[in-house]
Formats: structure tokens, sequence, C-alpha cells
């Protein structure tokens, strides 16, 4: 599959264009005017991955460079070969905010797929349309989930300081294993807790009680990345 390297007669052009607004998503405010590239000069490149919309009118999306340009449907494709053997569920009982972060930041460090317990509407806005590229599957409880991670052969761990908790600091992660997340404030519910394989603890040293369920997610999915993933596959800007 082709790849595709901005020249820089695009990316000039692109950074003249300051007339143009910023994509909604973008979150640096004080970054470029202009976010991605503009429409393509010159010949266009040939290759089914190629969307001729967006060669004609420009690429504004929040993807890496490797995939300006290309269809949705071609990024996904390209994105399931490197796909993680890890994957991070969170239970969605109050429509809590961070599910979109957790899709946002699972993209990021490519989870295989990403499980919401419970309700099936949830807030997308964090995610910054990340949620197009990632595998969402919905489950109606965590025994639903378990059962479902049981036929995939992958373990199922939850992520809160509970009493008896290991430390994940100190744990060898199964390759294969989801990290499950509860709602902001109460954690992990007891059929959840009951649901998992084990409870795991982040280690805290300041006043909180707890850290924010986002934020505990990107530190267990840095966890299987640093134990598990070849480096040499990661973005570098």
């Amino acid at each position: 599959m082709a790849t595709l390297s901005a020249g820089p007669t695009n990316l000039v052009t692109s950074l003249a264009r300051v007339d143009e607004q910023r994509a909604p998503y973008d979150p640096m405010p004080h970054g470029q005017d202009v976010v991605g590239l503009g429409p393509w000069e010159g010949e266009w490149p040939v290759g089914e991955e190629y969307d001729e919309t967006l060669l004609r009118d420009g690429d504004r999306r929040n993807v890496v460079d490797r995939y300006r340009y290309w269809r949705m449907e071609a990024i996904i494709a390209d994105l399931d070969t490197r796909r993680h053997d890890f994957h991070v569920a969170i239970e969605n009982w109050q429509h809590d905010f961070n599910i979109g972060t957790v899709v946002r930041t699972a993209n990021a460090f490519m989870a295989a797929e990403v499980h919401i317990v419970g309700n099936r509407r949830w807030n997308r806005r964090g995610a910054m349309v990340t949620d197009r590229y990632q595998h969402i599957v919905h489950h109606p409880t965590a025994l639903d989930l378990s059962q479902y991670l049981q036929t995939k052969g992958v373990a199922l761990w939850g992520i809160d300081n509970l009493p008896g908790s290991q430390p994940l600091e100190t744990v060898a992660l199964p390759k294969q294993v989801c990290f499950l997340f509860g709602q902001e404030g109460p954690g992990l519910s007891d059929a959840a807790r009951d649901a998992c394989d084990g409870t795991f603890s982040i280690a805290q040293f300041g006043s909180t009680r707890s850290i924010n369920a986002s934020a505990a997610a990107a530190i267990a999915m840095h966890t299987w990345v640093v134990q598990y993933a070849d480096l040499a596959g990661a973005w570098r800007g």
C-alpha cells in the first residue's frame, strides 16, 4: 500500500491559507493556523487508498501525515494490520465524559478493541473523531464482556485502587489482556469486580483518593506498550 510524504509545496500552500478555520477538534489553539494539508498540487497519486474529494479539497482531519488524503476505510484497514493485543473497557452507567478520552488514547496506543459496558450511548466529544478508526464493542454487563473475552483468550484485569489489588507497576502483563475501568468516583462496580480475573492498582503518593479514569487508562495502556510494543513502529511527529 502506497504511503504519502507531504511535500514542502503542499505544506507552504496550506500554511498560507490562514483564512480557513481550524478543524473543530484541533486540540492545539496556539499551533499552526491551518490544520492538515490543502488540495493536492500537481498530478494526483494513484492508489485505491486515496480519496478524490480530499485530494481536491484538502485534508483537515485529525490523522497523522501517513494517512493524509486516504479514505477512512483504507486507514482502518491499514491500522488493522498493526493493532496491538490489548483491549480497554470502561463502564458507562452515568454517561461518563471520560469515555471519549479513553477511546482517543486507545487509538493512539492502537488497542485491538474498546469495550463499552452498560449504556450504549456515550459522549463522543472527547474522542475527537478517533472513534471512526477504532473498533468499539458494546456489552450490556461486565459478565457479557468477560464471556466475550474468554472466547478470544483475553484476560480481564480490573484497574482500581481496591483493597487487595496488586500493584500494576510490579506485575508482568499478559500479552492478551483487557483493562477494565469504572466510572469516575465510584470506580468499578461490584459486578465488574466479580467478572475480572484480578484487580490491579496504580501507585499514588498524594492526598487525592483517585486519579482521573482516562488518565488511569492511559497509564495502563502505556504499561502494556513498554512491555510488549515494537517501538520501531511508533509514529514520531
